[in-house]
């Protein structure tokens, strides 16, 4: 242990906190105290899943593999493996059958194994095979009773239910329902008989289910779980032939990417989303286009900020395609456009400018987004810390407003993070006492 810190260039404090760290990204609960490590140093073992992470820690920092054994610790059956374990498949009918089985598999036996979060090199990785990736020539099935394209529908409308459900209610409540219907439709590709057609159809509602799986994981902080479920996606999105999938799966993974502090993947994903996708859906091309502009965004760079959102707000005096848009496109429109705009002037630091489209975004709202809502709210509040001369009675009242709603209506980790933001933003405003009373009403909320 010792040499392995000194070759990293750590303290024994610093490694137990980037294991922390390491622990909170996924999703585990234990927490070391910082002078843990000088007892390894001395030769206790620690407990587990310290030996797992440590090991997958410095292996990641040093670039080469750190065993067990290189640390003189004892296997204790706890395994730490990339989120795309299991998933490096062929990319077939197959092979994506394989892969919505893998990710949606019951999780009671997994108390034993940790998936790490894909980062770097690694993150991208998923993206380019699919890219470069042949469709399957032919996914009829032969095997069990016939299945119709009119049964495709009702998935579908299924699915397209479970969409907007978690638009109220939010992704804490959703993903359980997702996992059942992905059951039902992956049986149907095992088990039923179907044309080219049909199958293509199948696939693509399973790599939607699977996109939203992953988008519902991430909106809950569980980064490495919606990776799973985005790569499968992507498998299916390839056996269904459909780029418009492929590349919106391609967006959420960038929005992810630039959450967990990978700026040059998120701008490389959303790239490659851009750059794989036709464009014969208006509405689809904007979305893309609103990926871009976040990662771009994310890396302070403004030009290329400006040009994407030109690009997408370009798009809403398009034509619709004659084939119509897709489903999942549906919740694309100005005021979601402006959002993301407000979001990305959030992040360049332009305040007025992030407020005029923040406000537009809720000018133009329906009450259906309660969790946009909140988020809106919380990023506006913000602007009004920020700006110069800020305005902290206009910045507590939306940040009320959006406490209670992610409080009382909607979950939403995501949203959760900005108000936690928000209060960090209040903090050299404590001793004023509504910004006292807001960051204690604020806490439950924030702690959870």
């Amino acid at each position: 242990m010792a040499r392995l810190l000194a070759e990293v260039g750590w303290q024994p404090e610093q490694l137990a906190r980037r294991l922390n760290e390491c622990a909170e990204r996924h999703g585990r609960t234990e927490r070391l105290h910082p002078k843990t490590p000088y007892k390894w140093k001395r030769g206790d073992v620690p407990r587990s899943p310290w030996p797992a992470l440590t090991t997958a820690l410095l292996s990641e920092q040093l670039q080469r593999t750190v065993s067990l054994d290189e640390l003189g610790w004892p296997d204790d059956g706890f395994e730490a493996a990339p989120a795309s374990a299991g998933l490096d498949l062929p990319w077939s009918s197959a092979g994506a059958l394989r892969a919505a089985e893998v990710v949606n598999e019951s999780e009671g036996m997994m108390h034993r194994r940790m998936f790490l979060t894909l980062l770097g090199s690694a993150l991208t990785s998923p993206a380019h095979e699919w890219l470069i990736a042949q469709p399957p020539a032919d996914i009829a099935s032969t095997a069990g009773r016939h299945l119709s394209g009119e049964v495709v529908d009702h998935l579908d409308a299924v699915t397209a239910s479970l969409r907007r459900m978690d638009d109220h209610l939010g992704s804490g409540h959703t993903l359980g329902l997702v996992r059942q219907h992905l059951s039902v439709v992956v049986g149907a590709l095992q088990e039923r008989s179907y044309t080219d057609t049909v199958g293509r159809r199948l696939h693509a509602t399973a790599g939607e289910l699977l996109r939203l799986a992953g988008w519902l994981s991430f909106d809950d902080g569980h980064h490495t779980q919606a990776q799973r479920f985005w790569i499968a996606g992507l498998y299916q999105a390839n056996a269904a032939g459909d780029r418009g999938l492929g590349a919106n799966i391609l967006g959420f993974m960038s929005c992810q990417a630039k959450d967990l502090g990978q700026l040059r993947q998120a701008v490389t994903l959303a790239e490659t989303a851009r750059a794989s996708y036709p464009t014969t859906s208006p509405k689809v091309a904007t979305i893309l286009d609103l990926r871009a502009a976040e990662a771009y965004a994310n890396n302070r760079a403004e030009t290329d900020t400006r040009r994407a959102l030109d690009n997408a707000f370009g798009r809403f005096t398009d034509s619709r395609p004659e084939h119509g848009d897709p489903d999942w496109s549906y919740w694309i429109n100005e005021a979601q456009a402006h959002a993301q705009a407000g979001y990305c002037f959030v992040k360049l630091e332009d305040w007025p400018r992030a407020r005029d489209h923040l406000r537009t975004a809720l000018r133009l709202q329906g009450n259906e987004y309660t969790r946009e809502g909140a988020l809106r709210n919380a990023l506006l509040a913000t602007t009004y810390v920020q700006q110069e001369q800020p305005e902290l009675d206009k910045a507590l009242a939306l940040g009320d407003q959006a406490v209670q709603t992610l409080t009382g209506q909607v979950t939403s980790a995501r949203c959760i993070k900005h108000v936690r933001n928000l209060v960090g933003a209040l903090a050299p405003y404590r001793r004023t006492p509504a910004v006292r009373q807001f960051c204690q009403d604020a806490q439950d909320l924030i702690a959870a």
